[in-house]
Parts: C-alpha cells; sequence; structure tokens
C-alpha cells in the first residue's frame, strides 16, 4: 500500500475526517430516514477502513478487495449502531470492519477447507501478531500452541490452510538467460517428456507383434509367470517360448 494514493477511484490523501460529535450527529440524522446524512458518515469513515486494511495487506490479497470489503463492513457498523449506548462509533466500528474482511478471507480462499481449520488458523495468525508486537520477534510454532493451548501439528496444518497457493509458472528467477519458474523446480525427474514419448514408442513396438508373442511377453514379464509356466498355458514348448520371447525383445529393440 506504500506509495499508493487511490484504492477503488479513491484519492486517500483527501479523504475527511469526522470528529466524534460530527459523527453522532450525522448518525441521528441517518437514523432518522436522511440519506444524505449516511452517506457523508461513510465518507467521513473511510480512514477508519483504510487503518484496518493496513493489517491485512501483508497476506497478499488484492488491497482494492480489501478496501470494498471493508466499506461493507462500515456500513452494516453504520446501520447497526445504537447510537444511545455511550460508545465511540471507532470503537464499534472496527471490529465490524475486521470482521468482515476475516470473512471475506476466509470465504474465498483459493483452496477450500472447513471452517474450524480457518477459524484456528486466524487465531494462530492473531497470537502471532500480538506476540510480535510484545516481544519484537516472531515466535515458534510451538510457542503460538503453547498460547493457544493447541498441537503442534494442529497449529502447522492451520497456517498451511490459509497460504495462497503458488503457480507453476511463476517466475522464482530471471537474469538475462531464460526466466526461472517454480515448475522449474518442483518438476518430475522420472515422468518427464522423454519417458512419456518412449512409453508411447514401447506401446506402438508392442503392438506391432502378433497376437501370440503379445501374450507370452504379458505373461513373462506382467504376470512373471516363468518360461515352463507359459508354455503349459499357451500349449508350446518351453523352447519354442524361448525363442518366440527372444524374437519378440529383439524386435521391439529394433523398433526402439
Amino acid at each position: 500500500m506504500q506509495g499508493k494514493v487511490e484504492i477503488c477511484g479513491v484519492n486517500t490523501a483527501k479523504l475527511k475526517v469526522l470528529k466524534s460529535e460530527e459523527s453522532m450527529e450525522l448518525l441521528r440524522r441517518a437514523r432518522a430516514g436522511d440519506m444524505q446524512a449516511r452517506e457523508e458518515l461513510i465518507s467521513g469513515n473511510l480512514r477508519l477502513v483504510l487503518s484496518v486494511i493496513q493489517k491485512f495487506t501483508s497476506r497478499g490479497e488484492n488491497v482494492d478487495d480489501l478496501f470494498q470489503v471493508g466499506c461493507i463492513g462500515l456500513i452494516k457498523a453504520i446501520d447497526n449502531f445504537n447510537i444511545e449506548m455511550d460508545v465511540r462509533f471507532s470503537t464499534y466500528g472496527v471490529p465490524m470492519i475486521v470482521g468482515e474482511i476475516r470473512r471475506y478471507l476466509r470465504d474465498n480462499s483459493a483452496i477450500r477447507v472447513s471452517r474450524s481449520v480457518r477459524d484456528t488458523a486466524y487465531r494462530v495468525l492473531q497470537a502471532k501478531e500480538k506476540y510480535m508486537a510484545e516481544h519484537q520477534k516472531e515466535p515458534t510454532v510451538e510457542e503460538i500452541a503453547q498460547i493457544l493451548e493447541l498441537r503442534r501439528e494442529d497449529v502447522v496444518m492451520a497456517l498451511d490452510a490459509v497460504v495462497d497457493p503458488v503457480s507453476l509458472f511463476e517466475p522464482v528467477y530471471s537474469d538475462s538467460g531464460d526466466t526461472v519458474c517454480v515448475m522449474d523446480q518442483v518438476k518430475d525427474r522420472k515422468n518427464t517428456d522423454e519417458a512419456w514419448l518412449e512409453h508411447i514408442a514401447l506401446g506402438d513396438a508392442i503392438n506391432k507383434l502378433d497376437e501370440r508373442e503379445q501374450r507370452i511377453l504379458a505373461l513373462r514379464f506382467f504376470q512373471g509367470k516363468t518360461q515352463m509356466e507359459v508354455s503349459a498355458e499357451v500349449g508350446i514348448s518351453q523352447a519354442q517360448v524361448s525363442r518366440l520371447e527372444k524374437n519378440a525383445l529383439s524386435r521391439i529393440r529394433k523398433e526402439l
């Protein structure tokens, strides 16, 4: 958010700030059905939304989206605030905005996990932020687990549940040469394109054998039977099985 002046088309440098007395007066008028007062109240508290979303920008979420969701929380706070209570509007509005943003983050994750795990994840994140504010250092998993009285495994699983997925094509390094993507670092070195092509070529070579040769190879190499067992099943001698097997393998090698 640093250096960004406009969010959702709103110039954040020129946002109005309402005094507490002005907010209460506008709230009273809005309760009486004055829509203009309601609009002034919303625009006059957008800085409150900005101050809240700063706590969530480090999670990689789009700032414009967070701002819009925060505004929904602000509107809900305005519509539900009890003007008879001796409480500042900001005291009531901040938790409402935070709650709306957390619901958005919970329900719009790219990976769907159970609500209980996601709720645990946000408890863990809250405990982590509080610990860092108090101790000026990041807590270990064990320390978070002790604070929340959870198992270490539950903390790890909860944190993994709210991590955004990474595209396989996301670049991790780029120099004057080719860009290195995530896929280049995690690719399967066993099931490569070359292995896939060899598998296709092998299938084509086997298909060129006659039916008896294919059956002998299937019994020998896929079912693991001996040449004597194959000879009994096919109805030919063991010597014939051996000769046909060698010829079939020789033709396959030649095809490859």
